[in-house]
């Protein structure tokens, strides 16, 4: 009979814990739906600000900015963290042309970051197609030497989550020019990472490894128009030639910051849950999606605990990390600084896949904590929310070490996120209000449910 009891006096606790939570989650949601500033935040981070890409004065204005309105939120305690950030100026636009005979096709392109210049008239060589990187390696020295590498392979339209499909061909903007060169290429062309086609060109960081410096050749990114082109030129005429003018540099590295509000935690301070995305964006656009919306959605966690007077057990901050797109010393600076302060971090969460309508979370985590989240799903079930997958969660939290912890990855819909990324069409316009603020409901939700319940 005890034991019955027992049983009845349990089920009725958790019960009453679901209603209150229940309740919880949708006075966040109303909340985010009514009266949160992210979306005005987002304004004025891409509209008034616009680019911020690391070591620019864009990238600094958005520091100050984002400093300024958290200070607004009356917060107890407001601070930047000093970041020495590559700065990589693309200069002027960038200019190419598919030559065929006397006449010439103009091809959208843009510079990839850390690309180093042509020569100042431009170069002019013979182009080879190749799908991998692979494919590179087979055709050996003999085919590549002094001709610009043309890596077109198209991102795979048959996943449905689409960063699986960027994943799978992201290796040759990365990699490519570095792989190309100890073949004697003179240049790179690379696919932008792009599911449809259009003629956007999408910059991105790569890499030229441990390559001495004389060895660096200039790399650019084509639209998947211009690609499909190039590439049914190249069909008809194997001995094509390609024009490329760039003018970017490479300055020695500056100051920047990264920036971080918090709530003080009313029964366990010393441990610490952050949330947040990166700060910095490509050049080419103002970055509404990658990543001024992880940033602003961040930044409405702690809005929202304080305008419905939610005092956290466990400490909260956002974290708006610098430098996430051409380096990562943002997320690596802050669990360098971690470590020398002794702080414990139990919990954190990424925004950096897009303001779209949110879907769910991945999480690194053990499974104790993993059932814990899936015991939640039912009251995120009315928000939609409905994906609690294993996996990678963010760039700039994947740094942090402390001894146990859960990570979380905000998962919005992917599909149409690489039309906008890394691009000139990265832009506000591209943000819809509606979707912004779910996404901000939706991580001030597992925030909360995490301060409740802690970690196992």
């Amino acid at each position: 009979m005890k034991k019955i009891l027992s049983l009845l006096i349990l089920s009725s606790f958790f019960s009453f814990a679901q209603t209150e939570d229940e309740a919880m989650l949708k006075k966040i949601y109303d909340f985010s739906l009514t009266n949160s500033k992210c979306y005005s935040w987002l304004d004025d981070l891409s509209n008034k600000i616009g680019q911020r890409l690391s070591g620019s004065i864009g990238a600094e204005k958005g520091v100050l900015y984002t400093k300024t309105e958290l200070e607004k939120l009356g917060l107890d305690r407001v601070f930047l963290q000093d970041v020495m950030v590559p700065k990589w100026v693309r200069g002027e636009k960038e200019i190419a042309y598919i030559i065929e005979g006397k006449s010439k096709i103009e091809a959208p392109v843009c510079a990839l970051g850390g690309s180093v210049a042509t020569v100042k008239n431009g170069l002019t060589a013979e182009i080879i197609e190749v799908k991998s990187i692979d494919e590179l390696k087979t055709l050996g020295e003999e085919k590549v030497k002094g001709k610009i590498v043309f890596f077109n392979r198209p991102m795979e339209p048959t996943n449905i989550e689409a960063f699986t499909s960027y994943g799978r061909c992201v290796d040759q903007r990365f990699y490519g020019a570095m792989e190309a060169s100890k073949l004697g290429a003179v240049g790179t062309i690379v696919r932008s990472m792009n599911l449809r086609l259009d003629d956007f060109p999408h910059t991105g960081a790569q890499s030229y490894g441990d390559l001495p410096k004389e060895k660096y050749i200039p790399t650019a990114a084509i639209s998947t128009n211009g690609a499909e082109l190039l590439s049914k030129k190249l069909k008809s005429n194997p001995r094509l030639q390609f024009y490329l003018k760039m003018s970017c540099q490479t300055f020695d590295d500056v100051l920047s910051h990264n920036v971080i509000g918090e709530i003080k935690g009313s029964e366990h301070p010393e441990k610490i849950m952050i949330v947040g995305g990166h700060l910095d964006s490509w050049d080419l656009a103002d970055g509404s999606q990658d990543d001024g919306a992880g940033c602003v959605q961040g930044m409405a966690v702690l809005e929202t605990f304080k305008r419905l007077n939610y005092k956290p057990k466990n400490t909260i901050r956002v974290v708006l990390f610098m430098n996430e797109e051409n380096g990562g010393r943002g997320g690596k600076k802050y669990e360098e600084l971690s470590k020398q302060n002794n702080e414990n971090h139990i919990f954190a969460l990424e925004s950096d896949s897009g303001g779209f309508t949110p879907r769910g979370f991945s999480f690194e985590c053990d499974e104790n904590n993993f059932a814990k989240v899936t015991s939640w799903k039912s009251i995120f079930e009315p928000y939609l929310i409905h994906s609690f997958v294993k996996g990678h969660t963010g760039s700039d939290i994947n740094p942090l070490t402390s001894n146990k912890m859960v990570k979380v990855g905000l998962k919005p819909d992917s599909q149409r996120y690489f039309d906008y990324h890394h691009a000139a069409n990265d832009t506000f316009d591209g943000v819809n209000k509606r979707e912004l603020e779910l996404g901000a409901a939706t991580m001030t939700s597992i925030v909360y449910l995490f301060d409740k319940y802690g970690i196992d």
